[in-house]
């Protein structure tokens, strides 16, 4: 009975927390103000930036906690991350040079399931299903441009075109990385103790299904925007 409220009370929490548009893709108000009144080369604020949006991105790191729930070896965990980098990285770049005009709530809802589909291949749905998982090297590298490109649409509305986008962008994006780099390390010495109870085989089960459910809800407040916008 206590695992049930243990992981009810985590689910419930993951709703709150995914209810709430400041800590997605989202720049709050006074960012995205402080942003549009920026001129010319940035580096400091846009590294900032950079960092806090990946630090407090709830999906990115939804989507990285499942990325590397099993990962046990430094290398695997190496090759998935820079993947997820390289992925987020080029469609950032494109996205706000391009101008690219994508829904924020479609792209964002596609963030939701990457989430729904780590956490299932995690619970071997599947290998269950199929006989075979797909590649995961291939789902990581592809859900990395759905999550740079989800960026992209938020942050192309604020900054400004000229010859300081490329520096302000590539200084925005070292932030990403630096900010994903800190939380990723958090998130592994938390998994790392979690792996030191017996029961932690025996819970992963139960916590991706938490990880899925945060994910489907996620996409459907996303849909839900999306609709009725």
């Amino acid at each position: 009975m206590t695992s049930v409220k243990f992981y009810a009370s985590l689910l419930a929490v993951c709703a709150a927390l995914l209810a709430s548009k400041s800590l997605g893709h989202d720049l709050s108000a006074d960012n995205a103000a402080y942003v549009q009144g920026l001129k010319g080369t940035a580096v400091i604020p846009f590294l900032y930036l950079g960092a806090k949006h990946m630090f407090t991105g709830y999906d990115h790191l939804l989507f990285l906690l499942g990325v590397i729930f099993f990962l046990y070896r430094p290398k695997d965990i190496i090759l998935y991350v820079t993947l997820f980098t390289l992925g987020h990285s080029i469609t950032l770049f494109l996205g706000v040079w391009g101008h690219w005009q994508v829904s924020g709530h479609l792209v964002d809802a596609i963030i939701g399931l990457s989430i729904v589909y780590k956490a299932f291949e995690n619970i071997g749905g599947f290998k269950l299903l199929w006989g075979f998982n797909p590649d995961t090297r291939v789902a990581v590298f592809v859900f990395g441009l759905c999550h740079g490109l989800g960026l992209a649409t938020k942050l192309q509305g604020y900054i400004a075109s000229g010859d300081s986008l490329m520096i302000n962008l590539l200084s925005f994006n070292l932030g990403v990385e630096l900010g994903q780099l800190l939380a990723l390390s958090l998130i592994l010495i938390i998994l790392l103790q979690l792996r030191r109870y017996a029961a932690f085989q025996s819970r992963a089960f139960a916590i991706n299904i938490v990880l899925m459910c945060a994910g489907f809800i996620l996409a459907g407040n996303e849909f839900a925007g999306y609709l009725f916008a």
